[in-house]
């Protein structure tokens, strides 16, 4: 399933790597990224594939939260069909 990630945090050297690695490590493939620092604010968005089902889906969300909380950032993981949702008139 299809999803968007979004990082926000002090910028810092290693924060795309850091997400990069997380997201590696749990097999999430990056379709396409995009990041901005904004004065001393680092922001970041991905498309990503998330293997699995559902409930996969709801783990791997919290351990994001998680490992973006370790680095000061944070991480928010969202289902493409909320993001789409949200985004439809």
């Amino acid at each position: 399933m299809r999803a968007v990630i979004s990082t926000v945090g002090k910028d810092h050297p290693g924060i795309l790597a850091y997400v990069a690695k997380e997201c590696a490590d749990r097999n999430i493939n990056i379709e396409d990224v995009t990041q901005k620092v904004l004065q001393d604010m680092f922001t970041m968005i991905m498309i990503v594939e998330i293997p699995g089902s559902h409930s996969d889906f709801e783990s791997i969300a919290a351990a994001m939260e998680a490992a973006g909380e370790r680095e000061n950032l944070k991480i928010h993981v969202m289902h493409e069909d909320i993001f789409n949702a949200m985004h439809t008139i």
